[in-house]
């Protein structure tokens, strides 16, 4: 394999750690009570008559959602329609969950009955209609017993915050505590944090099972291809109440060249492959495979494709305006190509990559930001 530089508290600390009880309601009718605010949602939940059965629920979301490669989360919107479905789940996966006796939908909406001494419907609606979600990082983790510190993304990158310690006492009493809460916290024992969901909308690429290698098809007969062969996050973009990173990978190339003058040249033109990976916090610095497909027709006259790859893929739409190349008959051809992403931050933007690079070994490594990539040309 080549590597080549693209580019150049469980410490809960006793009485110190915690900075008093959480304010609890005098009256169940105040407007306060209903705030779908991240905070105001953590105060909620730290309300709930939490059971065990609730959390195997937010267990069965977020270990859901990550078996579909997105971060452990769980929507308000799976919430409130699915009981303990994930992000991407489909009716066919669905019908697989156990059903729940109590779901957590029903609490909140015994308690938003309480709280308004009204209807609860419209605002279950409401809370499902929010983007937000309950995010608990390291959850694979959890011994089945602990109940968990609650607390929320105090945004602007801040990397502590307090949360409601649920426990409950030997005799049966269940027990709020506020302590502070930060990522070396919530490695130890569970957290659940309510932030905000970037990526429901997409469908992000999925690791192979390791069944997928065992039947991968033969390169004998057909047309080369380039893959993505692995990836690795170097570090953490984002707070840790901000949960795993997004990182949308494009390639322009053009499929499948062959031509033999500059008349054919005219009837090709450039693709973009688009997708996105989704890295949690745990796999930090790990080498992640995934065999994606970049160009499924890799030709000789390929000379220079063009590659990106954004993390975070919001803000302002722009265009990032690259090159791919073509040669005929030993003379290289440019053709212009605008690749379209929102970016809040663009780890890298090369101008192109030679054809030559992936072809000196059978497997090539390049580092792009804080991000190594292999490829293979098979």
């Amino acid at each position: 394999m080549k590597y080549v530089n693209l580019i150049s508290l469980l410490l809960l600390a006793s009485c110190t750690s915690t900075i008093g009880t959480p304010d609890m309601p005098d009256s169940p009718d105040t407007a306060a009570e209903v705030d779908f605010s991240p905070a105001g949602l953590a105060r909620m939940f730290s309300l709930l008559p939490l059971e065990k059965e609730h959390l195997k629920e937010v267990f069965d979301a977020v270990g859901s959602s990550c078996e579909n490669g997105y971060d452990e989360e769980y929507t308000m919107s799976c919430l409130v329609a699915d009981p303990g479905s994930g992000v991407g789940d489909t009716p066919g996966t669905r019908a697989r969950k156990t059903p729940y006796r109590r779901p957590l939908r029903e609490l909140i909406r015994e308690h938003l009955r309480a709280a308004t001494r009204s209807g609860s419907d419209d605002l279950l609606a409401a809370l499902a209609g929010t983007d937000y979600q309950l995010y608990w990082p390291y959850s694979s983790d959890w011994d089945g017993e602990t109940f968990p510190i609650i607390t929320f993304d105090p945004g602007s990158g801040i990397e502590t915050n307090y949360g409601y310690m649920l426990s409950i006492s030997p005799d049966g009493a269940r027990i709020v505590d506020s302590v502070y809460v930060d990522e070396a916290l919530a490695m130890k024992r569970p957290v659940w944090v309510f932030n905000s969901n970037s990526d429901a909308a997409f469908t992000p690429l999925r690791a192979p099972e390791p069944s997928f290698f065992d039947t991968y098809p033969s390169t004998a007969g057909r047309q080369r291809r380039l893959q993505l062969k692995t990836f690795k996050m170097l570090r953490n973009y984002d707070s840790w109440f901000g949960g795993a990173s997004e990182f949308w990978i494009r390639c322009g190339s053009v499929e499948g060249f062959n031509a033999t003058t500059d008349a054919e040249l005219k009837l090709y033109y450039p693709s973009v492959t688009d997708f996105m990976i989704v890295v949690r916090r745990r796999d930090l610095g790990k080498e992640l495979p995934y065999e994606a497909i970049l160009v499924s027709d890799f030709t000789s006259q390929l000379d220079k494709l063009a590659f990106l790859i954004v993390e975070d893929d919001g803000g302002t739409r722009t265009q990032w305006k690259a090159e791919v190349a073509v040669k005929i008959q030993s003379k290289a051809y440019g053709i212009s190509i605008d690749i379209p992403y929102n970016a809040l931050r663009k780890i890298l933007g090369e101008a192109g990559i030679t054809a030559r690079f992936f072809e000196e070994e059978d497997v090539v490594t390049g580092r792009f930001g804080d991000v190594v990539a292999s490829f293979e040309l098979n």
